[in-house]
């Protein structure tokens, strides 16, 4: 059996509202066709906001 690995990235997630990069994850490198977008908890604006991937 042959195992195989793929790449991933760490990659920051900025706060579409305040600016502030809050977060950082790890995303593989076959999902590098569109950034990522996700809604979490910014601590500065104290309310749940879209953070997008930095470039």
């Amino acid at each position: 059996m042959e195992v195989v690995t793929m790449a991933h990235r760490k990659v920051g997630l900025e706060c579409s509202v305040c600016g502030s990069r809050n977060y950082s994850v790890n995303v593989s490198a076959a999902q590098q066709n569109q950034r990522l977008a996700l809604k979490k908890f910014c601590k500065h604006c104290q309310k749940v906001t879209l953070h997008r991937q930095t470039r």
